[in-house]
């Protein structure tokens, strides 16, 4: 039986970086709009309304307005 022996190429082939430029720059969803938020999360959670995501509707919007300004969709 004839068998050749294998050869590998020792060139490195290019590697995409995880982390591209516009992904670097773009902060993560959770560490904006804190204040925003905690302030939503509050109004939600202890409103004593009978609808309380009418009663925080405002800040529900200032919220997703933060959001927004940093190219998330809420």
């Amino acid at each position: 039986m004839d068998a050749k022996p294998a050869t590998f190429s020792l060139a490195a082939a290019p590697v995409a970086s995880p982390a591209t430029s516009a992904s670097a720059s773009k902060p993560k969803p959770c560490c904006v709009c804190k204040e925003e938020k905690s302030k939503r999360d509050e109004c939600m959670l202890f409103s004593t309304a009978k609808d309380p995501a009418a009663d925080c509707r405002s800040l529900v919007d200032q919220y997703k307005s933060c959001m927004q300004g940093f190219g998330f969709t809420v």
